[in-house]
């Protein structure tokens, strides 16, 4: 009996055995960790590990193997290594000291102190969950945290849902102002704009801590520890709740795929060894990231990650994540300089097998844990399964994400005029996806709009963006940015297969890139910041495109276009840059043409009467309004409508029902 993966691609038939073989690691690896009980049981290393406190002590335990001795240090002993508060050696490389009650109390600062053969140093413990950084030294330690009054949730998340709209967003440059953003200020300022705006699934960035502001959160230091820097544990919790009431979901960035080299206030070196979390030797070394690479193979590991995966879940009530880095997890060489061009590089001696049983084993978890939770994995290898069920033989992601897609517009608007676009090209690029996987469309995410690339409203307009963008004073280039921005937005949101994502202001064509504080900026946060104020701005065109794609979220909510069938193409004339589709009974069409305007274009569809129900020319989007939107368009006797389609504009019909 074939895999359904197996059945849907006829392909992957000779690589049968490999897929086989593992789905039987994952399973042998799941009945060694867990033995009796299930993951869910097994995944609770934040329950033992840390530093924990019931009604009559304190206890922190900690996993060492290489470690001699091991001191809890704070001000209880003098920020010094102390007799009085050294762990004893439990079993297993593990240590534990239990305290009286009134060692610590909330608030309160502490690390450990290692010592191992050949030296000893400062660590912040691996399961702390609040670490903080002192603003005059720049050291970070962890911190107690115990409030008297334990935020309480007064919101369920709303349920699962076929298809995703997710706004991505990072909390510390969400504000207008030049500074780093808290919990506080997006959950009064940003979360009613994202309401507004229609998406469903908030993607929240950079929620682990990190100690370094520029990696974008991606260089973790402390797993189970929110980024302090944006406010506390509260704050977050006081956001995704109300989030929950307002309807929406939130997932988190989780970073598995890597961790900072910082050892102080990371997990590098953390017990004196090189391999205690990580691979020894250049197989630990990140080569493009500069960062450690976890060692997936041991069970330990899994241990911590796992109990990562599950901590998010339960104690902040998140709805899921997006799995960072996935291609650097698969593969021994991380995708870097790899062109995937056939299936034999899914299978072969590339690939890290442990990485892929992990993967199998935390998506098991996370759907045992929270079954209405999502997972969406950021992989841009073309992994066949990834987003498939383990029961057809895929890893049991809920999602990927379509990364060939920004790099398709990328590709288009750097080496090709629009005049020379081909329409059947984009709309293949855009819907070649495996009909089994569910996948995420999306035009630029928050890659594309770091320093040294561009955000395609950038790359269109260029400088003009400067001078132009007030209404009544645009100009050439700025029209036709506007215009292939709104397009482009349309066309990829309409095809994708079961989501679509968007970055934080890049609905309204925010300008300029964005730069993090450092010292070649002489670290200014003028470009780490959102200037909502353009898209409130009615003078400006950005309030324009707001509008649009508020209102195009709209369209494809109502008419629940992305969980229904892929789209299906009805004109695809690459002469005059004509591209038509229908899709959940809809009529999407499409003019990339820069200069002709169809007055009578037709096209063969099936018998009834239609309404032009979205225009991206309308003067309410900085269109030219060169169409009435009143008219109803009728199939003659042929079947064929017609319909006057200007040069640079998308419409979207819908049959009307007769009384």
């Amino acid at each position: 009996m074939k895999l359904n993966i197996i059945q849907n691609d006829s392909y992957l038939l000779p690589h049968q055995t490999d897929i086989l073989n593992r789905l039987q690691a994952a399973k042998d690896k799941e009945k060694q960790l867990c033995g009796k009980v299930n993951l869910a049981d097994f995944a609770n290393g934040h329950h033992f590990f840390g530093l924990i406190k019931n009604d009559t002590h304190w206890i922190y335990r900690d996993w060492l193997p290489f470690a001699k001795e091991v001191f809890l240090i704070g001000h209880f002993s003098g920020w010094k290594p102390d007799s009085k508060f050294k762990l004893h050696a439990t079993e297993n490389g593990n240590f534990e000291i239990k305290l009286p009650l009134e060692t610590l109390k909330h608030g309160d600062l502490y690390k450990i102190f290692v010592a191992w053969n050949g030296g000893g140093g400062e660590r912040v413990p691996a399961y702390a969950r609040r670490v903080v950084q002192d603003e005059k030294t720049h050291i970070f330690s962890a911190q107690v945290w115990q409030p008297e009054k334990p935020y309480q949730y007064k919101n369920q998340a709303p349920a699962k849902k076929k298809s995703v709209l997710v706004y991505e967003a990072h909390i510390g440059m969400s504000s207008n102002q030049e500074k780093v953003s808290t919990f506080n200020e997006f959950r009064q300022d940003i979360l009613p704009r994202i309401i507004a705006a229609g998406y469903d699934t908030i993607q929240l960035m950079a929620i682990q801590e990190h100690p370094y502001y520029g990696s974008f959160g991606y260089h973790v230091s402390s797993f189970f520890a929110v980024s302090s820097r944006f406010g506390t544990p509260e704050e977050l919790k006081m956001l995704i709740d109300q989030a929950h009431g307002a309807g929406l979901r939130v997932i988190m960035d989780i970073v598995h795929s890597h961790a900072v080299k910082n050892e102080i206030e990371g997990i590098s070196r953390y017990d004196g060894s090189e391999y205690q979390f990580f691979h020894s030797g250049t197989r630990g070394q990140h080569p493009a990231w500069d960062s450690r690479c976890f060692d997936y193979g041991k069970n330990q590991v899994l241990h911590f990650l796992l109990s990562n995966c599950k901590f998010w879940l339960e104690e902040y009530d998140f709805d899921g994540f997006r799995f960072d880095g996935v291609t650097s997890m698969l593969y021994h060489h991380h995708g870097l300089g790899v062109d995937f061009m056939g299936y034999d590089q899914y299978f072969d001696g590339g690939v890290d097998n442990d990485a892929v049983v992990y993967l199998y084993l935390a998506n098991k978890l996370i759907h045992q844990i929270k079954p209405s939770a999502i997972s969406v994995a950021e992989e841009m290898s073309g992994m066949p399964g990834l987003a498939s069920p383990a029961k057809d033989g895929g890893f049991g992601f809920d999602f990927r994400l379509a990364m060939g897609v920004p790099d398709f517009w990328i590709k288009l608007l750097k080496e090709s005029k629009d005049e020379n676009w081909n329409v059947g090209d984009i709309f293949w690029r855009l819907t070649d996806k495996r009909a089994d996987e569910k996948t995420i469309n999306y035009a630029e995410s928050h890659d594309q709009a770091l320093v040294g690339d561009k955000t395609i409203i950038f790359r269109l307009a260029d400088k003009d963006m400067y001078d132009f963008m007030k209404i009544g004073s645009t100009n050439l280039p700025v029209e036709r940015a506007l215009a292939l921005h709104k397009m482009i937005r349309l066309v990829t949101a309409s095809t994708g297969q079961t989501g679509y994502l968007n970055f934080m202001g890049n609905e309204f064509g925010h300008p300029e890139w964005i730069d993090f504080p450092r010292q070649g900026n002489n670290f200014s946060h003028f470009y780490a910041r959102r200037q909502w104020n353009l898209a409130d701005n009615e003078n400006l065109a950005y309030s324009n495109l707001n509008l649009f794609d508020r209102d195009m979220i709209a369209v494809l909510k109502e008419f629940d276009v992305l969980s229904s069938k892929k789209p299906q193409a009805i004109v695809q004339q690459n002469y005059d840059q004509i591209l038509v589709f229908e899709r959940a009974g809809l009529i999407f069409i499409f003019n990339f043409n820069p200069f002709v305007s169809f007055p009578d274009y037709g096209f063969q569809y099936k018998k009834g009467n239609y309404s032009i129900i979205f225009n991206s020319d309308s003067k309410k989007y900085l269109g030219y309004g060169r169409i009435d939107e009143n008219l109803i368009y009728k199939t003659d006797k042929d079947n064929y409508l017609k319909i006057y389609i200007p040069n640079r504009s998308a419409l979207i019909l819908k049959k009307n029902v007769l009384m």
